[in-house]
């Protein structure tokens, strides 16, 4: 059986959609919550991939969460490994920085659903392959990254330049939240902490627009997931390697 790991900042970003596919697939998912865990450094040689989800906090805060400092060696052992991995919003920038970009803020936040566009290489990449050349997805992030030198831009919007790439044949950050579905979208609309960012930003960001849009957009996004996670799931028998896992 193989064995993701998958890093989390806090309960309510779990990995959504993703998490039955990886269950079909036949994984064994270890979570690996640093809000709860701040000292965890999980031995990345025992698993077969790694996904990094989002969280409220900024790469740039290591003085507030040092654990993010360790994910980044943890992140760069991976890159090292050639696991397949996968970074989401946080994790994206995360994996951004563990390639030695820069993460910084962004120049208006990117909250509920936005249109990217798919850069004309993502046509023949193996994961963004399903996207069209615009797509409407789910956003919630107030920051941005640089494209690490050798990666593959693979999709932009108006306001975050870097959306999606790829590093090598088995790495990718995704600033938007794919994974989403609309049950997930409702909670965090509701997390206290998101409500008083929401608030905070006046007439900029409407809860009920937000809901109002995700019950037309959902259906599409979430077979754009499934097709999409798949894709991401095949990497790993194009990176499996022959070795005895250590328990944890």
């Amino acid at each position: 059986m193989k064995r993701i790991l998958v890093f989390q900042h806090v309960p309510y970003e779990p990995l959504g959609t993703l998490n039955p596919q990886l269950k079909a697939a036949g994984f064994r998912i270890r979570y690996v919550n640093f809000s709860r865990e701040p000292d965890a450094r999980p031995d990345m040689s025992s698993y077969n991939g790694l996904v990094v989800l989002g969280g409220p906090m900024s790469v740039n805060q290591t003085d507030r969460y040092p654990h993010l400092d360790t994910e980044i060696e943890l992140i760069q052992e991976a890159l090292e490994l050639r696991l397949p991995i996968l970074g989401i919003c946080l994790g994206a920038q995360l994996l951004a920085r563990a390639l030695g970009a820069k993460v910084k803020r962004s120049s208006r936040p990117e909250i509920g659903w936005h249109d990217i566009s798919v850069d004309p290489k993502a046509a023949d990449d193996p994961l963004l392959g399903n996207f069209g050349p615009s797509e409407k997805i789910f956003q919630w992030h107030s920051d941005t990254f640089e494209l690490p030198r050798g990666a593959v831009q693979l999709a932009s919007s108006d306001v975050c330049a870097h959306q999606a790439f790829r590093y090598g044949d088995n790495a990718y950050g995704f600033q938007f939240h794919l994974e989403v579905d609309g049950d997930l979208i409702g909670r965090w609309l509701k997390v206290p902490a998101n409500r008083r960012d929401l608030e905070s930003m006046g007439s900029l960001v409407d809860p009920e627009q937000v809901m109002s849009e995700t019950r037309e957009q959902i259906a599409s996004n979430h077979q754009l997931a499934e097709a999409t996670f798949a894709e991401f799931i095949k990497l790993f028998s194009h990176h499996g390697r022959r070795r005895l896992l250590r328990s944890r």
